[in-house]
């Protein structure tokens, strides 16, 4: 049997003769303090400063972990602002990276915000200006016929998670060029902090394909390449090389897609999810995660989710992706297709999603509406608006993903009024700034009876002397857990049904341990993700998709303890020194 390759060309992680697992590094001196991977900064010990060259390069005093971890966070509460906490954390992660996800364990409820949406989208925008430390791979216009060669240059040897993005549509803040680098970086951060995909196993891709911003293009200080996006052949020819050159170099790697603007979304997620294990989080990630949220508050009402009539507003990626996720929720419970249909209201732009709107895409055609389907309905234009939708509807759930803010307004809110007590209100567009509509006008334009959840973290508003929770729809909830269970299974293909798996899971695990909130906090996100990932094990097995031998005989019970012990824990190992180093 072939000897497998070492982990890392700078080290590899061995167990010794009483099993315990060390590092063996190939790199000594100033070289291994500059890797993130392996640098422990004050934390080694006085055999490792000798036997690894380090003494008299880091100060003598030898610093326990907790020592490390209480500096680190005191120093973290002193930075200013929430983009300085930010970029204090994205340093640590350059420098000391089992330190980063010790800290990040502790305090993830805290500093979600922080590294994560919504400060991540600020980070975007100040990605050229702040570079300091290379991280992840970039392929750009100037060299993808050389992918596969600087592909071999990425010195980790087993990747098994990647997220790539084009930068075309970032969070509501669009075009982003080349600093969407800092979401595949944010998103990776999360698999391992949450989801227990080692670091060493992940990969931050930006796919370079060029930026429309005009601005971004004559800004001398810009990092990407100064043209147009590429489109059409040439950016398909551009992504395929990208594709088979992964493919190549890590077989065993999944992709997600990310950011990837409305049309080319779907277009890029049905051109290789059969040819690569791939999924993409806009679509998929944020339809779970939505759909396990309206099946609480559902619950909360103490109704189904068929009991509702539920409008869409916005049909990009991500809001087709949640109706199409909810058409498969309610046909779960046992509406036929055309039933589930008829509960489903897509308003974009020029209003009701209809029949001979221009601008129509394939992903939207499922959605659009005949003239015939309104039959009795009252509106003024050519279209009905969102207001008229919702009346007209009978609307008892109202969902966001425009990035318009305060779209929402009170008459269309209030209205809802007239159909249920107890409206299910989910603005969830990011960052939140451009949320469609604040959580505290929401209560009180239903007189403390909306269920509401955003996507970016909120107070809970007191309405009357109560405490009304607001529910973080974050996809932080689906996707560590989908892509660990996709990992540890080794599918060959992401399934609609492993999705759907995973929003069972949320919202089951919500019911079970939070029984009068619409999502858990973010501090079981943890847990939550280990449940996540033994469904979505599970239903790969059961689709046929599952390549890893090791786990397709397993029950329940076996492959939580299987990914239990898989998954990667912010602890310093031993650092040897190799052979000849």
């Amino acid at each position: 049997m072939p000897k497998s390759p070492p982990v890392s060309r700078y080290y590899d992680v061995k167990r010794d003769e009483q099993g315990q697992r060390y590092i063996e590094v190939k790199v000594t001196g100033l070289a291994l303090l500059q890797n993130p991977l392996l640098n422990k900064t004050t934390g080694f010990t006085p055999e490792e400063r000798r036997e690894l060259g380090l003494e008299g390069l880091i100060p003598p005093h030898i610093s326990s972990f907790e020592e490390q971890k209480r500096r680190t966070y005191l120093r973290y509460l002193d930075a200013p602002t929430d983009l300085a906490r930010h970029e204090y954390l994205r340093a640590l992660q350059d420098r000391n990276e089992v330190l980063y996800y010790a800290i990040l364990e502790d305090h993830l409820e805290e500093m979600l915000p922080i590294i994560y949406t919504p400060t991540v989208g600020e980070a975007v925008k100040m990605y050229s200006n702040n570079y300091r430390y290379p991280r992840g791979f970039t392929v750009s216009t100037q060299d993808i016929d050389r992918v596969d060669e600087m592909l071999d240059n990425v010195s980790v040897n087993d990747v098994r998670m990647i997220v790539a993005t084009d930068s075309s549509a970032i969070l509501g803040i669009g075009d982003q060029g080349f600093g969407g680098m800092a979401i595949s970086i944010g998103k990776l951060a999360l698999y391992t902090a949450a989801g227990g995909v080692g670091p060493d196993k992940t990969l931050p891709v930006e796919l370079d394909v060029g930026t429309n911003r005009q601005d971004l293009i004559d800004d001398p200080l810009y990092l990407g390449v100064h043209h147009r996006r590429w489109q059409g052949q040439q950016y398909d020819e551009f992504v395929d090389a990208f594709v088979e050159a992964v493919a190549a170099r890590y077989p065993k790697a999944i992709i997600q897609w990310e950011d990837f603007s409305r049309g080319t979304a779907f277009r890029v997620l049905e051109r290789y999810r059969k040819v690569i294990p791939s999924f993409n989080d806009d679509i998929q990630g944020t339809g779970a995660m939505a759909l396990a949220g309206l099946l609480r508050a559902s619950r909360m009402k103490g109704e189904f989710l068929a009991d509702q009539v539920f409008v869409v507003v916005g049909a990009g990626a991500a809001g087709i992706g949640v109706a199409s996720a909810i058409r498969q929720g309610l046909e779960a419970e046992g509406l036929c297709p055309e039933e589930a249909h008829a509960r489903v209201y897509v308003v974009d732009r020029y209003g009701l999603l209809m029949e001979g709107q221009p601008d129509l895409e394939p992903q939207q055609m499922p959605f659009v509406r005949r003239r015939a389907d309104l039959h009795g309905w009252s509106y003024e234009g050519e279209y009905p608006n969102l207001h008229e939708v919702i009346v007209q509807a009978r609307a008892t759930a109202l969902l966001g993903f425009t990035g318009v803010p305060g779209l929402f307004r009170q008459q269309d809110i209030g209205a809802m009024l007239a159909h249920t007590p107890r409206p299910i209100v989910f603005p969830l567009s990011n960052p939140s700034s451009h949320v469609e509509a604040r959580p505290s006008d929401i209560v009180e334009w239903t007189r403390g009876g909306a269920i509401v959840a955003t996507g970016s973290p909120f107070s809970d508003v007191n309405y009357g002397g109560e405490q009304i929770p607001v529910g973080q729809g974050n996809n932080a909830f689906i996707f560590p857990g989908l892509g660990f269970g996709a990992v540890v299974s080794r599918a060959r293909e992401i399934t609609d049904h492993m999705v759907m798996a995973a929003a069972l899971t949320l919202a089951e695990y919500t019911t079970q341990h939070h029984p009068h909130l619409v999502y858990p906090p973010i501090s079981e996100l943890r847990e939550l993700s280990i449940q996540v990932a033994v469904r979505v094990a599970e239903q790969a097995i059961q689709d046929g998709v599952c390549a890893e031998r090791k786990v397709r005989n397993l029950n329940r019970e076996e492959l939580e303890a299987v990914i239990r012990e898989r998954a990667w824990l912010p602890k310093p190992l031993p650092l040897r020194r190799g052979k000849g180093v």
